[in-house]
């Protein structure tokens, strides 16, 4: 058994769990901590600490992946989403490393999602181009090559009749909004068209809290692409994150 620990750092609360790599299994019992209030980068981290420390002696000398809600290059956060806008250009991989004091992957929360997926939940076996949409208070994604990562898409951020897409499609849009699941489905149409005319995707996955409602919105979408709801919900992160950090075959391109 293969095992790492997975840490998803969101904007209101920070989840961590060692998994089995192999199998796509929890091995501990998932720990949530609050993001600390202003979200900066110094405070996060020693919440990371903390959360490490509950796990015990069982995380010690594992490898460690982060997710976290920002474009992450190179280890740098490039943008940042709900939390401070201390983390917009900052060595975020760096200064966890010496916080805690061993190597880790840091990587987009959206991408380790829907690389979980891929390797454990709705897009398993699956060949070709798969893309994650997280359909939340923006609107994330993750596409996935053959099982290789293609990191930081952002194509929640397309244009759409003058528009950015997650402004009008979004799950925060529809309870802004109060739109029926009838109303809100014609502008996920439009966004899903979108996606389809530029990429040709073999498989769309919806993820995000909604996902859990997709009866009541996957079906009214007529697409020429197959499209399903994710399977791991709110542990997709901590798994996909985990799963980067063991760097087993795929990873990111």
């Amino acid at each position: 058994m293969t095992t790492a620990l997975g840490i998803d750092i969101g904007g209101t609360g920070i989840k961590g769990a060692i998994v089995d790599v192999d199998s796509g299994e929890l091995i501990t019992d998932r720990i949530k901590l609050n993001t600390p209030e202003g979200g900066e980068p110094e405070a996060i981290l020693a919440t990371v600490i903390e959360l490490i420390a509950k796990l015990g002696s069982a995380a010690d000398g594992i490898p460690v992946g982060v997710c976290f809600p920002a474009v992450v290059r190179h280890g740098k956060t490039m943008s940042a989403a709900n939390v401070s806008k201390k983390w917009i250009g900052l060595e975020a991989e760096a200064l966890f490393e010496k916080g805690l004091g061993r190597d880790i992957s840091f990587v987009n929360d959206a991408d380790a999602a829907g690389l979980a997926e891929v390797r454990y939940g709705a897009a398993k076996g699956v060949q070709g181009l798969v893309m994650l949409t997280t359909l939340g208070t923006g609107i994330g994604t993750a596409m996935i090559y053959d099982g290789v990562l293609i990191p930081n898409s952002e194509l929640g951020h397309l244009e759409i009749e003058g528009k950015d897409a997650e402004t009008r499609a979004a799950y925060s849009a529809k309870e802004r909004h109060e739109l029926s699941w009838e109303r809100w489905a014609k502008r996920l149409q439009k966004y899903y068209v979108t996606l389809e005319a530029l990429f040709s995707p073999d498989l769309f996955i919806v993820g995000g809290g909604v996902s859990k409602h997709h009866e009541d919105f996957l079906p009214l979408l007529d697409l020429s692409v197959p499209i399903v709801p994710a399977k791991l919900r709110n542990n997709a992160g901590i798994l996909g994150a985990a799963a980067l950090a063991v760097k087993i075959p795929g990873g990111i391109a």
